[in-house]
């Protein structure tokens, strides 16, 4: 019996929100609570894996923070008449366990083995630390 292969994450920056809950209300104000998009130049290559129950993880000045399960890949063109690929996500923003990231551009694929534990639902409810002290309570572990 072949392994069932494991589901592949993305991680991303998240450029505007400085914490999950700006993220959350900007989407839903966006588009209306129901599943979000975010559009990228790139499609990825490894859209099968990404599908089988993959998540975007977003990064918040520093620190790894939330993610959101990624339901599908649909193109979008551009005014610019470029292809890009629109990354549809559920419309639920789950926090995780925080995890210190340097800044990169664009998004990079995430192991499942690397991605951070989502937290307990009475610690995802807590509000959001300093972003400089939840990278350093990160770096020692302690987040």
């Amino acid at each position: 019996m072949a392994a069932m292969p494991q589901s592949l994450h993305l991680m991303k920056l998240c450029v505007g929100a400085p914490h999950p809950e700006a993220l959350e209300h900007w989407q839903r104000d966006r588009f209306g609570g129901g599943p979000a998009e975010h559009v990228t130049r790139m499609w990825p290559r490894r859209d099968d894996e990404l599908l089988d129950g993959g998540s975007i993880y977003w990064v918040f000045k520093g620190t790894m923070l939330a993610r959101q399960r990624l339901i599908g890949l649909q193109e979008r063109v551009g005014h610019d008449g470029i292809t890009r690929c629109a990354l549809i996500l559920d419309a639920q923003v789950v926090r995780v366990a925080g995890v210190p990231r340097r800044a990169f551009q664009g998004w990079r694929y995430l192991r499942p083995e690397d991605a951070p534990p989502d937290l307990p639902p009475g610690r995802a409810a807590e509000g959001t630390l300093p972003p400089r002290l939840a990278r350093e309570l990160a770096e020692m572990g302690l987040l």
